[in-house]
């Protein structure tokens, strides 16, 4: 399915980037994360340590952020680019006809729990208690992160920011991700969990990269609301530990494919979709030696190489995931494509 987002000239010039993580996202998308059965490799030892206290995580916010498919719009309020505690102020001031309706739009999908119903009531309490559990979970869950997923979203920003200042638009938004087309003036976001249009009408994109976003770029659900596009960053795979190649399987590694070659298998997939010039800039190499590492490994089938507009872009295929990960198993018997 495909979702169009519009474009007016006014649009065009409105167009933003978050310069801070969007603490209520990340809370979000972390918990989809969490529960997904087919997160990035990325997120693994995340996941386990999560998991291992079952006290961490307030049942209630399981029950509004399903693994999949809708989520309520009022979990994600405008007000948190400035905070988290404005954004948790926010929350708690949500209005009872916006907390009607997106409960009813998740009820479309999934049984509610029996604690939703006074909160569609607008229960003063029950919003203090959803509140205060959204709060507890970022400080337990993801402020023990939350400088390695600021310093991980700066990069991105700085990036972005730099291709909007010197390309405009046609040079930013064909490559925020494989999953986006940029045929102006629309922007086509492909997708199973996306459909429809989406017509800006003069009030702007703010784009908001995400540490926890997986595996496609997403948005409210609501078309009145103010325009935002949500959409995942580049990762480290050594994140946590995990689950890059330790030292003896790294210098394998490099021994199989050489070390510059290997850099550029580990650096294409640490994300959602890398440019030639992002893995030049990563590896320190130029982008007519990172062109002939990619050449290879994409012959090898470890990476996918698709183009978007003007565009290169280049995944980790589950074999090449599958090679740094130590496990060749992953590959046995599954066809090449992108993670």
């Amino acid at each position: 399915m495909t979702l169009r987002i519009h474009f007016t000239s006014e649009d065009l010039t409105r167009i933003t980037i978050a310069q801070h993580p969007d603490p209520l996202w990340e809370v979000l998308l972390s918990l989809h994360v969490l529960q997904s059965t087919d997160a990035a490799p990325v997120f693994a030892r995340w996941r386990r340590q999560v998991r291992s206290d079952p006290g961490t995580v307030d049942r209630r916010l399981l029950d509004l952020a399903p693994p999949y498919g809708y989520s309520p719009d009022f979990l994600t309020p405008a007000a948190a680019a400035d905070g988290l505690e404005n954004g948790i102020d926010a929350l708690r001031s949500t209005p009872r006809e916006r907390l009607r309706k997106d409960l009813t739009e998740l009820s479309a999908t999934r049984p509610l729990a029996h604690w939703t119903r006074p909160l569609g009531d607008g229960d003063r309490d029950t919003l203090d208690g959803l509140a205060q559990a959204v709060r507890d979970y970022h400080r337990a869950v993801l402020v023990p992160h939350w400088a390695h997923i600021q310093g991980r979203l700066g990069a991105d920003c700085s990036v972005r920011t730099r291709a909007l200042l010197t390309g405009g638009s046609a040079r930013l938004l064909p490559t925020l991700h494989p999953a986006l087309c940029w045929s102006p003036p629309v922007l086509e976001l492909r997708g199973p969990h996306v459909r429809g249009d989406l017509h800006l009408d003069g009030r702007g994109l703010r784009l908001v990269p995400s540490f926890f976003c997986w595996p496609a770029p997403t948005l409210l659900r609501d078309r009145g609301l103010a325009p935002v596009l949500v959409y995942p960053i580049a990762h480290d795979l050594s994140w946590l530990g995990g689950p890059g190649p330790r030292p003896a399987s790294g210098r394998a590694l490099a021994a199989l494919l050489g070390m510059r070659r290997a850099a550029v298998l580990e650096t294409v997939a640490g994300g959602a979709g890398c440019t030639t010039g992002e893995v030049a800039r990563r590896v320190g190499i130029s982008p007519a030696t990172v062109s002939h590492h990619t050449s290879v490994l994409r012959e090898a089938g470890l990476i996918g190489t698709r183009r978007v507009g003007e565009t290169v872009l280049h995944t980790a295929t589950g074999l090449g995931v599958g090679l740094l990960n130590g496990n060749s198993c992953l590959a046995v018997g599954r066809p090449a494509g992108p993670v």
